[in-house]
Parts: structure tokens; C-alpha cells; sequence
């Protein structure tokens, strides 16, 4: 499966050429994961590849930062569902919705305590998990690991571990560049 995914991000999902990335820094290729996630083959190949990596983890919920997250998050409820095991999503805002009840997190409220694993398409320097984990933090929650499927190597892990949180992807840059 794994292989199988990785042609499909090579093929479908790297653009090669100078694009601004939201740290605001300049790269010279992107990696649009959504190309694949939104994709029904796509979505299979990553869902299965996360709840392989999550379904042992005595989790209650998956969720990430939008619009990374949003399929992912969806897809591995429902592996869960089908391996009989309750599993709830939530998807974190950029900034508090405006109207209805202002939420910042989506999804059925998380208790105190509640063991998560964090998920985005892509981490750079692991901004947008950091910015999960201290939403998460200040709902009491437990982060148990934070997952992508592309680490651009460029930071995340250092970020993340003063946070000490596991962060764990399954691909990185060089899997694209060999």
C-alpha cells in the first residue's frame, strides 16, 4: 500500500517550481496531499496506511487543522467503524467560527483527557501541529502522537518534540527526491 500511495503523490500530488509556502517561505516544489486524499483511491491508500498506525493506541479521537485533516479525518472514522472500534473526529479552525457557537474545535466535544492522535496532509516546520496542540493542551486533552503523510523535513520533528509529542509521518522528502 505504501508504495502504491507514494506513485500516486508522485504522480498526482508534487508540483515542481517556486511556490510560497504558509510559513511564508519560498520552495522550490510543493506536495498538494489533497490531490490524493480527495481522491477515492487516494483516501483508501492513506486511511488504511493511519489506522494501521493508530488502532492499537487506545485513542478516542483523530482530528488535525483544516483543510489538511478534513478527509483523512473521515475516512479513518469510518476503517474504525468498520473494525467495530468507536472512534470520534474534530477538525481545528484557523480562528473561531463567527456565528452558531464560536467553536474553534469541530466535532463532538472532547472530555479532559480525552487521548488524541493529531493528523495533517503535510508538516513543514510543524506550525499547524503546534497551533493543534496548544488548542488541544488548553481543552485538556492528550496528544498521544502527531502524524503526517509528507514531512517536508524542515523542522517539524525538532518542533514537535519540545512538545514531547511523537511525530511520526509516512513519507518524507527525500521519498520523493531518491
Amino acid at each position: 500500500m505504501e508504495e502504491k500511495l507514494l506513485i500516486l503523490l508522485k504522480n498526482q500530488a508534487l508540483y515542481k517550481g517556486p511556490v510560497t509556502l504558509a510559513s511564508g517561505k519560498i520552495s522550490n516544489f510543493y506536495i498538494d496531499v489533497r490531490r490524493v486524499s480527495l481522491s477515492s483511491e487516494g483516501i483508501y491508500l492513506i486511511s488504511n496506511l493511519v489506522w494501521g498506525l493508530i488502532k492499537n493506541d487506545n485513542i478516542s479521537a483523530i482530528g488535525g487543522p483544516t483543510l489538511g485533516a478534513d478527509p483523512i479525518v473521515g475516512a479513518v472514522c469510518c476503517l474504525a467503524h468498520l473494525d467495530k472500534k468507536t472512534l470520534e473526529g474534530f477538525l481545528i479552525r484557523k480562528s473561531p467560527k463567527e456565528h452558531g457557537r464560536q467553536q474553534l474545535i469541530e466535532g463532538k466535544e472532547l472530555a479532559p483527557g480525552a487521548r488524541v492522535v493529531v493528523i495533517d496532509d503535510v508538516a513543514t516546520s510543524g506550525g499547524s501541529f503546534v497551533k493543534a496542540i496548544e488548542v488541544l493542551r488548553q481543552a485538556k486533552v492528550e496528544i498521544v502522537k502527531a502524524i503526517a503523510i509528507v514531512d517536508r523535513e524542515e523542522g517539524a520533528i525538532e518542533n514537535l518534540s519540545k512538545f514531547n509529542c511523537p511525530f511520526v509521518s509516512l513519507f518524507t522528502k527525500s521519498d520523493f527526491f531518491k
